[in-house]
């Protein structure tokens, strides 16, 4: 019988977190693609894992940290992307609102680590370890120049690192990876301590920031990072198929833009001739929360007069999607387990317990 005088922060810690344990992780590992099909994985803010039918696995933007644990001083770090863009002096209330559904230090047979750009919440020093120690030695890690700056100086090693600008295209065994350009402004007015960004010109997007369109046997997947919306979609849209994409969503506080909201989701999902739009990040940060489902009710309002080709599907931080099986399917759902129900005699004194 356990005893509180053995339990410890530590000892807490160790037996809850990741909330998810490896259950996700085994998931993956299990699951068999089938033929001209891809699965993917949501695993919070933009993170994904890709699956293709050759069993290549893709893992993008998996962010294991954290928003705010303390209230602190209350005020906002001087020279953060959010107090440059809007002059704000209180501390951000970002908390981080989604549990951790898979063990980074659990994953295995990752082929690639690739990462849209800089911020934090996308690239990530804990997922860089994980996947260094875990995967074979053929693994890549896949990102624009200062991504792979970023990595090198954390200790990944130069020659696994591969440096993408728009244009660029790297074949991870059966999958092509197309760096496309990336329509962040958020990342351009992202600068070190004690920079001043006024009378400067403004940073090369191409080295802090892509897009991506993954190209599977199954069909293309395009991440959007955290660009906004931008007219550009629709050349990407006229130079690539796209089948599903994948947006960040949110609903942005007074006086800051930073997420996309419903109707530029909308938008992007039309200019890329897109089968599928898929809103994330809207879950992880408590102050830029959204309801997705304000996607499938505008979606719905426009359709028919604009003659959409395309549908929203609200997703589910851990849950799988598979295209084309679920192209068609408007909404997630955790599979609810009892489908077994009474193939064992149940084990009551009465049936009218029932």
């Amino acid at each position: 019988m356990a005893n509180v005088n053995d339990i410890t922060k530590e000892s807490w810690v160790l037996s809850t977190f990741p909330e998810w344990g490896t259950w996700l992780n085994e998931e993956i590992e299990d699951t068999v693609v089938a033929e001209n099909t891809f699965a993917m994985w949501w695993l919070g803010c933009t993170g994904i894992w890709l699956k293709s039918h050759e069993s290549t696995n893709i893992l993008c933007d998996l962010w294991c940290g954290t928003g705010k644990q303390s209230h602190g001083s209350g005020k906002m770090k001087t020279g953060h992307q959010m107090q440059r863009m809007s002059g704000v002096q209180n501390m951000q209330p970002n908390l981080r609102t989604q549990p951790f559904v898979i063990d980074p230090f659990a994953v295995k047979n990752v082929d690639a680590l690739v990462v849209t750009h800089i911020h934090s919440d996308h690239l990530d020093i804990n997922t860089a370890a994980a996947v260094l120690k875990n995967s074979s030695d053929a693994v890549k890690f896949v990102g624009p120049q200062a991504v792979v700056d970023t990595w090198i100086g954390w200790g990944i090693p130069e020659e696994k690192c591969v440096v993408v600008k728009p244009g660029d295209s790297v074949k991870i065994k059966d999958i092509e990876i197309v760096a496309l350009e990336a329509f962040d402004r958020t990342a351009l007015v992202t600068a070190s301590d004690g920079e001043v960004l006024r009378g400067k010109m403004p940073q090369d997007m191409d080295l802090i920031a892509v897009n991506y369109l993954f190209k599977t046997s199954g069909g293309n997947l395009y991440h959007a990072g955290d660009s906004h919306y931008c007219n550009y979609f629709a050349k990407h849209g006229n130079d690539h198929q796209v089948d599903v994409c994948l947006g960040a969503f949110g609903e942005n506080p007074r006086g800051i833009t930073d997420k996309v909201t419903s109707v530029d989701m909308l938008r992007m999902a039309e200019s890329l001739n897109a089968k599928v739009v898929i809103p994330v990040h809207y879950d992880i940060w408590s102050n830029f929360q959204a309801d997705p489902k304000e996607l499938v009710e505008l979606w719905k309002f426009k359709k028919d007069r604009l003659q959409y080709g395309f549908k929203p599907y609200i997703w589910q931080v851990g849950g799988k999607f598979v295209y084309p099986n679920d192209k068609d399917k408007m909404e997630f759902n955790f599979y609810r387990g009892f489908d077994d129900v009474f193939s064992v005699e149940n084990d009551l004194p009465f049936t009218s317990f029932l």
